[in-house]
């Protein structure tokens, strides 16, 4: 090898050199700092830093996590329905033609107000056998008191007297059966000479929720023409699983709400079914409540809440503090620098306590009003790093 090829060697092999060694250099961000990334992470939880002055402004409050005891609710689902003893459905008992309508659907009646008339043949037979029967004891009541006399006179044999009373006592009984069929049709004598005319009347003050009947129409005799329902009471039925049974007794009270707008009302527990149901495998619990406004209008769906007792709570928060930050529960404990947030497991909550399973330990200083006023700060930091 010549001396001119290997200068040429010495000299690419320092070129290589350089070259590794510029690739291989650590490089710092465009300020020059050589800081490895890692190095953000390793910083602790970001900290609100407000001064008294500043706390006391934004109207927060502070609190401290203590134990507490918590009044545990249970929430059941449930639909409004009507007062089943103070629904009634009204039938005619007996086939006939409607002749005259007088009640309308959604119509408030009072107890024996009239709301049709229906005529019937077979009403007409019943009311001409107790006419019958009514002329026949007349009869034989003036053949008995001229039986008497005769007999009393010495005129006629006692005999006949005592047939005499016979035939009355069997009129009277034909003209009491005759009753009793008219009475158990709801129907008595006829006022004048419509015999077959049949008055259906309101058995109670309600409203008429349905109606299945219409002018000129044939109905049957165990046709539901009428649905007649107090709606001063009505009943909040609701499904109970079988763990929470023994938590659901009669006589306790509860909070019924309403689903689709603001309206509670209280009550007390009227029934707990003994039986689950084959398809729900749940039991039918009621409650009675009062509607004298008819607010609970059947079929809304409500909420029960059935306080089921206190318990002890090793940890309690207000629960208005609970806020949610990136997803997870949270509250602000309060540094000597500030705020800082801590994520927590709530438990159970009675709406004004909550139950801290994990993240806060009791004698911690949070903010327990107004701490959305830190979510918000906290959102404008994070805003500004980003930027």
């Amino acid at each position: 090898m010549s001396k001119k090829q290997t200068i040429i060697i010495a000299v690419m092999a320092v070129i290589a050199l350089l070259l590794a060694a510029f690739i291989l250099k650590p490089r710092g961000d465009a300020h020059g700092d050589s800081a490895p990334p890692a190095a953000a992470h390793a910083a602790g939880p970001e900290t609100i830093a407000l001064s008294e002055a500043q706390v006391k402004a934004a109207g927060i409050v502070l609190a401290t996590a203590a134990p507490a005891q918590i009044s545990t609710i249970l929430t059941l689902p449930g639909e409004i329905r009507f007062n089943e003893d103070r629904t009634a459905h009204v039938v005619p008992k007996l086939a006939g033609v409607v002749v005259a309508v007088h009640a309308e659907l959604g119509q408030t009646v009072k107890r024996g107000q009239l709301l049709a008339v229906v005529a019937s043949s077979a009403l007409s037979e019943q009311r001409s056998e107790l006419l019958s029967a009514q002329r026949r004891l007349a009869l034989a009541s003036t053949t008995l008191e001229r039986e008497r006399k005769l007999w009393q006179d010495k005129i006629s044999a006692e005999q006949d007297y005592l047939q005499a009373r016979q035939a009355m006592n069997e009129a009277d009984i034909a003209v009491q059966n005759a009753k009793q069929k008219l009475s158990v049709l709801g129907a008595g004598a006829a006022a004048g000479t419509q015999l077959n005319q049949l008055q259906l009347r309101a058995p109670f003050d309600g409203v008429v929720m349905e109606k299945h009947l219409a002018l000129g129409e044939a109905i049957k005799e165990d046709a539901n023409v009428f649905t007649i329902s107090d709606l001063s009471t009505v009943w909040a039925d609701f499904a109970v699983p079988p763990q929470d049974l023994n938590r659901v007794r009669g006589g306790e009270s509860v909070i019924v709400r309403a689903s689709a707008f603001d309206a509670q009302a209280s009550g007390k527990i009227s029934y707990v079914g003994s039986l689950l149901g084959e398809e729900t495998r749940t039991a039918n619990a009621r409650v009675a409540l009062a509607n004298p406004q008819r607010a609970w209008r059947p079929g809304l769906f409500v909420n029960v809440d059935v306080q089921s007792g206190l318990s002890e709570a090793a940890v309690t928060v207000i629960a208005g503090a609970l806020q949610t930050v990136d997803g997870q529960p949270a509250v602000f404990v309060r540094t000597a620098q500030g705020f800082v947030v801590q994520t927590v497991k709530p438990g159970r909550s009675d709406g004004k306590l909550t139950e801290i399973l994990q993240g806060l330990s009791a004698g911690a200083v949070y903010a327990a009003a107004n701490s959305y006023v830190l979510k918000a700060e906290l959102g404008k930091d994070s805003a500004e790093h980003e930027h």
